[in-house]
């Protein structure tokens, strides 16, 4: 019997500490004052962890901006995962604007419409 690859588990791994790490370092070392209250959302790394896609939210302001300046700190930030981080090759960061609270907002709100409407109908 072949034994299962750990290669995915330690992406996750991988993926979730850069994640972490990321965070605080935003939240206490970067300064560009275009880069407001971010929380990052999640990380998906390159299987030979080459590239990492950050998917980031923002509570308020210009995300193209934000976003802007997370790309031109990416650098910064990548130095400061290597101190960190215990692996060979520390991803290329690439910051992505992440949707999915909008999306769930859109739902949320075609949802509730369709409730009122059948209970006006009812």
């Amino acid at each position: 019997m072949r034994k299962k690859s750990s290669t995915p588990n330690r992406s996750f791994k991988v993926a979730d500490q850069i994640q972490r790490d990321l965070t605080e370092l935003i939240a206490r070392e970067l300064k560009d004052p275009r880069v407001g209250m971010v929380t990052i959302q999640g990380v998906e790394v390159t299987p030979d962890y080459a590239h990492a896609k950050v998917f980031f939210s923002l509570l308020q302001g210009d995300t193209k901006a934000c976003a802007e300046g997370l790309n031109q700190a990416a650098g910064f930030l990548r130095a400061g995962l290597f101190k960190r981080l215990h692996i060979h090759t520390v991803p290329t960061l690439h910051f992505l604007f992440d949707r999915t609270t909008e999306h769930a907002a859109d739902m949320n709100a075609l949802i509730a419409r369709a409730v009122s409407s059948r209970a006006k109908e009812d």
